[in-house]
């Protein structure tokens, strides 16, 4: 077998198979992809994903999980932009002119 000319790229967590259960779980602990997100790609809403979440990890993984996404304002679409449009206003805010 012919090695290409391309290197290969190795990621630490690799992106698993869409139709996978795994796919939801680590779509769900990256920051970058909302529920909305996941519910267009699999149809699972964000009580599913909880659901699998509850059921594939250990308690206080899921607890973790849980904790960080109720924290963090990116994991849904709408709240993402209004956090970005706040942060644009204070910016604009502070700047001297």
């Amino acid at each position: 077998m012919k090695k290409s000319k391309v290197p290969e790229t190795r990621v630490k967590n690799p992106e698993p198979n869409l139709k996978s259960p795994d796919w939801v779980i680590w779509a769900a602990w990256a920051d970058r992809i909302t529920f909305e997100e996941i519910k267009k790609k699999t149809g699972n809403s964000e009580s599913d994903v909880i659901r699998i979440m509850r059921r594939n990890l250990k308690t206080k993984s899921f607890k973790l999980w849980r904790e960080r996404a109720k924290r963090k304002s990116i994991k849904h679409r709408k709240k993402f932009i209004l956090e970005r449009k706040n942060l644009r206003k204070k910016v604009n805010k502070n700047q001297f002119i």
